[in-house]
């Protein structure tokens, strides 16, 4: 309606239409309230109704099923005492088995029974397991028959059983008792130098696959190699390769250059010849195992002895050894640590240092352990003992396992005297040169029946073939063969397509020439 239009249409109407229109709404709500009380009542009474049915229905059932146990009445038999006349009869013998094998069907039953109801019940928890339980096997005499798998369980050992029983408790694991012979395996890997198995063998994940993403650290030179300056030397060469342009690398590439490096190969020498280390190895036995570089290396630490830092980390003086640890007083009172028998502690197992007092003041070293007899319990604590350097050491075996024994043989008596021929002829030694034989002299020994009288034993003996001595060549024995002997040149004049600039002088072939001519070669 345009504003023009509004004048004509009277107040009075406009306000009666919104007036009729509110009448309207309310009784609208109010017809929707009562149907909604009418079906509120309607569904109440529907639900009392179906209450009522079902208690009455339960009402009849338990009525059903107490008339059912009334008329099903459950009869058991007791076996009563047996007279004491029948007891010492000798047919109540034949007849106790049978009546121990029906005793023992009863029970049977009722275990079946039972088992099949738990099944029953196991069926709408996991429907997975629908095979029933079977009876335990039972033989003629009512004992179970054990499968091989139960009585292998039954014969192992435990492993608190099988440290008891074996020297050394420490290298026994829990998949030990598992073995055919524990106490052998036990055994093995206790001997000396013995090699174990790797320690992954039973790990489900693969070797080393927890190292995976972890950086590998880049490799470094020795300490011997590093200190003749060659990583200086490479970086800087390295630094100018890499400032070098792609047409300079090429060019180098197709017409390469060697001993670009100015290297010193003396000191290189001395390096690897005169100041090379050897690296670290493991002992014999000793195998890599994933984390093993993470592990702290003990082998420098022994125990019983204190240092400086632990010193400083304990609070205690560094300059007084009479000043005590702080455990040495709940060791008085648990005793020494097992692991270490030999190790002496003072004021445990040993005497307390020079200077020192016992007492629970500060510095004191506590109360001594002794019993109510005031003997020590753990050691020589006072220092009355024995030296124990007297006392006999303890000899452990320290043969090797599976070590070759030697063969021991008898000769025969044809070898023994062969070994004696043998022996008798190594004796008879020559006489020292220059000593002569015969006349007034007689030699010691079994040379006066070996070597003829008037025989002299030769300074010089010659082995090679072809070769004589000074003597039997005419000379002295002063006179030494030349091993060569130097030719004089001459010039000459060339002759020929292959002449020859100089020519040698011969000295037997130039006597033998006439004179004047000279032998060329």
């Amino acid at each position: 309606v345009q504003s023009g239009c509004r004048s004509l249409i009277p107040a009075d109407f406009v306000m009666a239409s919104i007036a009729d229109k509110k009448k309207e709404k309310r009784l609208r709500r109010k017809a929707n309230k009562k149907a909604n009380q009418e079906i509120l009542k309607k569904t109440s009474e529907q639900l009392k109704a179906e209450e009522e049915v079902i208690i009455a229905k339960e009402q009849s059932n338990k009525e059903k099923q107490d008339a059912n146990a009334e008329d099903e009445l459950e009869l058991e038999y007791v076996a009563g005492e047996v007279p004491d006349e029948i007891q010492q009869s000798a047919e109540l013998e034949h007849w106790q088995a049978v009546f121990e094998h029906f005793n023992k069907g009863k029970q049977n039953e009722q275990d079946s029974q039972a088992q099949e109801t738990a099944g029953e019940e196991n069926d709408g928890d996991d429907k997975k397991d629908t095979k029933p339980k079977s009876a335990v096997a039972v033989n003629e005499d009512g004992e179970e028959i054990l499968s091989n798998k139960k009585r292998k369980l039954l014969n192992r050992l435990s492993v608190a059983e099988l440290k008891q029983l074996v020297e050394k408790p420490d290298v026994v694991e829990t998949w030990d008792v598992t073995a055919a012979d524990p106490k052998l395996l036990v055994h093995l890997k206790s001997y000396r130098n013995t090699v174990p198995v790797p320690r992954h063998w039973c790990n489900k994940r693969k070797y080393l696959q927890g190292k995976r993403g972890v950086e590998k650290p880049a490799f470094q030179l020795p300490d011997f190699i590093a200190n003749t300056g060659i990583g200086k030397i490479r970086q800087a060469y390295q630094e100018k390769e890499d400032a070098k342009t792609l047409k300079q690398k090429q060019r180098e590439r197709m017409a390469p250059k060697q001993g670009r490096m100015d290297i010193d190969y003396n000191i290189l020498h001395d390096a690897f010849f005169r100041f090379q280390t050897k690296p670290k190895m493991v002992s014999h036995g000793v195998l890599y195992y994933e984390g093993k570089e993470m592990e702290l290396h003990l082998k420098d630490k022994r125990p019983g002895f204190i240092s400086d830092d632990l010193r400083a980390a304990l609070g205690m003086p560094s300059d007084e050894s009479s000043f005590p640890p702080p455990w040495v007083r709940k060791m008085q009172l648990h005793g020494p640590p097992p692991a270490y028998p030999g190790l002496k502690i003072p004021g445990v197992n040993a005497p307390i240092p020079p200077g020192a007092q016992w007492g629970l003041h500060f510095g004191g070293w506590g109360k001594p352990p002794v019993d109510e007899y005031n003997r020590p319990l753990y050691g020589d604590v006072f220092g009355a003992m024995e030296d124990p350097a007297a006392a006999p050491k303890i000899e452990y075996d320290r043969t090797m396992w599976g070590e070759l024994v030697e063969e021991e043989y008898e000769e025969s008596e044809e070898e023994e005297e062969e070994d004696a021929e043998e022996e008798g002829a190594e004796g008879e030694m020559p006489p020292p040169p220059g000593a002569e034989i015969g006349g007034e002299v007689t030699p010691s020994g079994s040379l006066s029946s070996a070597l003829p009288s008037g025989m002299v034993t030769p300074g010089h003996l010659e082995l090679r073939k072809g070769l004589t001595t000074p003597s039997e060549a005419g000379g002295t024995d002063s006179e030494v063969p030349e091993l060569y002997k130097e030719l004089r040149t001459e010039e000459a004049s060339s002759t020929g397509m292959m002449g020859s600039s100089f020519k040698y002088v011969i000295a037997g072939d130039k006597q033998e020439q006439p004179s004047g001519q000279q032998v060329e070669h």
